[in-house]
């Protein structure tokens, strides 16, 4: 038994077993959702989108520190590290206290922006930002470190819990649908910080960072930023946009689809979270970046072509396995949707690459197509098939834009 077990271990990466677990989590998010659209139904789902779609936002804000500290943590070694982790902690407990305060303090103004049923999901959700920040920097530090074991457990500790409570509550007790998921997130960010290991108390005495370390710290910290704010757009605006100024069921019925269209971009995410950590190690060591951009855009185009197949032949086989009869009407968009977020995917994919070379010309890029694409939402929004369309177009010209810039800047090398 022990020494199947040992040629299991050989066989396995360490890599392979995480990106294992990665899927693992979104299929579990993915039931996750299905099961509340089951459920609910159109109408109030559409307030259950509204609250995932503000964990997404918040998970974009609080990746910057993940993605921050993994660089650094393949950077720095003993005092230095500690150090930087001590101050990654501190600066993320006041980030996410300003922000749920925020939340807490505008709850009634998003209920009205967002047409929401209650007020007080907003509340509750607040009160769990700060520990999705604290969650974020503990997992950069095993992102960093490759510690994929402890970094598996504490995304499958954050789904599971999530599920499992929120389900629970849905069917043991009769509380709004919308309080309930608030509830069930709030408690999942408590688990969320499982495994966590690293003492503060002997940093008390801790190494100060040179001004040009801080320097260069920050600047990276602000170019993250300003890519985790491009993703929050691309990614999540149109679900906001949609629940503004459509009626809760067609919301509803756009919340399924783009669930359903999204699940390319989140296989491709299991790939940016290996990509940063090999490119910065592979920059450290002196030795060629490229052949892992090729590996990671190749996966992330095949497994995009097929899922966006398998949306245009099967559309309505695939929305009544996954929601039910009620969300059919989705069905003529739904490889349109899965096609928007696949050219997303890949691109998303090379701008990862150049922020970890911290070369930052192709973030600005994202940025200015991000925008592009919530202005083109805004002025055509005359139904879902045109909110769909201008995504395409935005994406589109985003990916060719982001491939010239590539074998431009290769030919200059």
């Amino acid at each position: 038994m022990v020494t199947k077990t040992n040629t299991l271990k050989r066989i396995i990466t360490p890599e392979q077993l995480f990106m294992i677990s990665v899927l693992a989590v979104n299929a579990g998010n993915y039931f996750y959702n299905l099961i509340l659209g089951r459920i609910l139904g159109p109408e109030q789902f559409a307030d259950a989108a509204v609250l995932v779609t503000f964990l997404l936002v918040f998970s974009f804000m609080a990746m910057t520190f993940q993605l921050v500290t993994a660089k650094f943590s393949v950077i720095f070694e003993s005092n230095q590290f500690l150090s930087f982790v001590f101050n990654a902690y501190k600066n993320a407990i006041i980030v996410g206290i300003t922000l749920g305060i925020l939340v807490v303090v505008f709850a009634k103004q998003l209920q009205e922006l967002f047409n929401t049923s209650s007020s007080n999901m907003f509340v509750i959700f607040g009160c769990g930002i700060p520990l999705y920040f604290l969650i974020s920097v503990n997992r950069g530090v095993y992102q960093g470190k490759k510690a994929f074991k402890p970094l598996s457990i504490t995304y499958q500790a954050e789904m599971l819990s999530r599920l499992l409570i929120t389900i629970g509550l849905l069917y043991l007790f009769n509380i709004q649908s919308s309080i309930v998921i608030a509830i069930g997130i709030l408690v999942s960010l408590g688990f969320g910080l499982m495994p966590f290991k690293f003492k503060i108390q002997p940093l008390k005495k801790h190494t100060v960072l040179s001004t040009d370390i801080n320097k260069q710290i920050r600047n990276f910290f602000i170019i993250t930023a300003f890519y985790e704010l491009t993703q929050i757009i691309i990614n999540n605006s149109d679900i906001l946009l949609v629940k503004h100024y459509f009626e809760s069921y067609d919301a509803g019925l756009y919340a399924s689809l783009a669930l359903i269209g999204r699940v390319v971009y989140f296989i491709a995410w299991m790939f940016v979270m290996l990509l940063l950590p090999t490119v910065v190690q592979l920059k450290k060591e002196g030795k060629a970046t490229a052949p892992v951009l090729f590996k990671y855009v190749g996966y992330v185009s095949v497994i995009a072509s097929i899922i966006v197949l398998g949306c245009f032949i099967f559309p309505k086989t695939i929305i009544t396995l996954l929601f039910g009869e009620g969300y059919i009407a989705m069905a003529a968009l739904l490889w349109k949707y899965a096609l928007a977020t696949g050219l997303f995917a890949i691109s998303n994919i090379f701008a990862y690459y150049y922020l970890s070379l911290d070369r930052y010309i192709p973030v600005i890029i994202s940025g200015v197509f991000g925008v592009l694409q919530m202005g083109l939402i805004i002025l055509f929004h005359s139904s879902l098939a045109e909110v769909v369309i201008m995504q395409i177009i935005a994406m589109i010209l985003l990916l060719l834009v982001q491939f010239v810039f590539f074998f431009l800047d290769n030919n200059k090398d």
